[in-house]
């Protein structure tokens, strides 16, 4: 029997120029070039006897033979669609390993990963065990979300996510403490609080904000310890106060028992990076979670 119907990248050529009303738009959908389009278009009224678009210099318009054949095939195409998807075998489960320093992992991570599930459900996110001295050798590791360093080692590729906003913190019942937190500069009448590998961060954010440089002379530790957490838990516990990543610090917003005395975050160098092998680059799993990573980052700086 002799085949009148047309092939179906004529048809799904036809279809998407006509939903775009553009050439271009319907290549950029199917992933060809617009000249395709255009020659698969030119063969189908061939084929047709029928003019199906009229070419405009902003677009293309369908003919009243256009819209009488999309309304005809349409049907069609998204039945053949939906056909190739319920038979099409699903994707094998996809399983990433991340390394990821503590705090960012359970404070800014974990909180986040419900939306990751939601998006890619075949693709699990496995959290292994973080090494701060690490060489990126480990094989049984994909990428890794830790803090950045002066220089990464060759072969890899280094994405700033999150974490250069640094922001003061103290209780609510310390702002109206005596002295009373008025200016940036009152904190300096209180014990401070220092990250152990982040000692700068407190004059960083006093100079940005207009304190006088001859009061950062004076700067001294009350207190320092190694992680975020340790420092939000000696806040909290009215040792003193402290400057910390604003991205570490959500659940004790949202629930009251730390507040921002001075709205001004500050950005300084370093952050989380998240780190991938050169030559696994080509993965699509770990595109996507490159991808996410960046879109969560930047809604949360």
């Amino acid at each position: 029997m002799r085949i009148h119907s047309p092939s179906l990248h004529e048809l799904h050529a036809f279809a998407a120029a006509a939903r775009h009303g553009s050439f271009s738009k319907a290549a950029e959908q199917l992933c060809v070039t617009q000249g395709a389009i255009s020659r698969a278009l030119r063969k189908l009224e061939e084929e047709l006897g029928q003019t199906l678009f009229v070419r405009q210099a902003r677009g293309a318009e369908l003919t009243t033979a256009g819209r009488e054949y999309l309304a005809q095939i349409e049907p069609a195409l998204q039945s053949l669609e939906a056909a190739a998807l319920a038979q099409r075998a699903p994707l094998a489960p996809t399983r990433l390993r991340l390394s990821v320093a503590p705090t960012l992992a359970s404070q800014w991570l974990i909180p986040r990963l419900p939306d990751w599930q939601a998006r890619h459900p075949q693709i699990a996110l496995a959290l292994v065990p973080y090494q701060r001295e690490e060489d990126f050798g480990a094989a049984e590791v994909d990428a890794w979300l830790r803090p950045a360093e002066a220089h990464w080692p060759n072969g890899i590729v280094a994405d700033y996510i999150v974490g250069r906003a640094i922001v003061p913190i103290c209780r609510p019942q310390d702002i109206a403490a005596e002295p009373p937190l008025r200016e940036p500069a009152d904190l300096l009448a209180r014990p401070l609080l220092f990250h152990t590998h982040y000692p700068d961060h407190w004059r960083a954010w006093l100079a940005a904000v207009g304190v006088e440089p001859e009061r950062l002379d004076t700067l001294a530790a009350s207190a320092d310890f190694e992680q975020v957490a340790m420092l939000v838990q000696g806040v909290l516990a009215g040792l003193g106060v402290a400057v910390v990543q604003r991205c570490l610090i959500d659940d004790e917003l949202a629930s009251g028992r730390i507040v921002i005395p001075f709205a001004r975050p500050v950005e300084v160098g370093g952050g989380y990076m998240l780190c991938t092998r050169r030559a696994a680059q080509s993965s699509r799993a770990l595109r996507q979670l490159r991808e996410w990573l960046l879109e969560q980052g930047a809604a949360a700086d």
